[in-house]
């Protein structure tokens, strides 16, 4: 209900800057002003999960998939070839979308993605549901994140900047498993309000 009120009132007051850059998005290129993506969310199922070839879900991704919405801040077909780490300077990122990387905005549609219950404020970062298999591969506690629902800012991204490689994610993900030791409404709010800052200054914002 918090994370719901909270996304309302954020969405009534982000609607005029989503309105400018959405236009501008569309000005100045081509393709769609949204980016829409699957990604891995909760997962309801906890330890005790039995798969099976009977169960309808027996295709364990990891967590409920959901489609995340986005501002478009890459040329159409920029991952043509595959996704690939971020990196600053990243030519694929239009003029427009790198304004909006470096303070956030272009994660401002997901308050409909909270609205919705598949997203709180507050959480580990959604992976897609491919990446989120390697990751699984490599760091063992990854699918240890998908006990919270996943969130727009969390306690990793207020203290880490984007992931340039896996070690990167190592870090993101002990900084997600504290937030699921204490996470609560008092930790949400310190962290909405680590946030601003973030935005503001344009820490870790490429």
């Amino acid at each position: 209900m918090v994370n719901v009120a909270l996304a309302s009132v954020g969405l009534a007051l982000a609607t005029p800057i989503m309105l400018v850059f959405g236009i501008l998005v569309k000005l100045t290129s081509p393709g769609p002003i949204f980016y829409t993506q699957a990604r891995v969310g909760l997962d309801r199922r906890g330890a005790s999960r039995r798969l099976s070839a009977y169960d309808r879900r027996w295709r364990d991704v990891g967590g409920q998939p959901f489609m995340i919405l986005k501002f478009r801040t890459m040329r159409i077909g920029a991952e043509k070839n595959g996704a690939v780490w971020a990196v600053s300077g990243d030519s694929r990122v239009t003029a427009v979308g790198r304004v909006m990387r470096r303070y956030r905005i272009d994660e401002l549609p997901q308050l409909v993605n909270v609205i919705r219950g598949e997203m709180n404020i507050v959480g580990p970062r959604p992976e897609r549901p491919s990446i989120f298999s390697r990751l699984c591969d490599d760091i063992a506690e990854y699918p240890l994140r998908q006990q919270a629902r996943p969130g727009i800012t969390g306690w990793a991204q207020v203290n880490q900047a984007y992931d340039t490689s896996i070690d990167d994610v190592r870090a993101k993900v002990r900084y997600d498993l504290e937030y699921l030791e204490r996470q609560g409404v008092a930790e949400d709010l310190m962290i909405m309000a680590r946030t601003v800052p973030v935005m503001i200054f344009r820490r870790g914002g490429w």
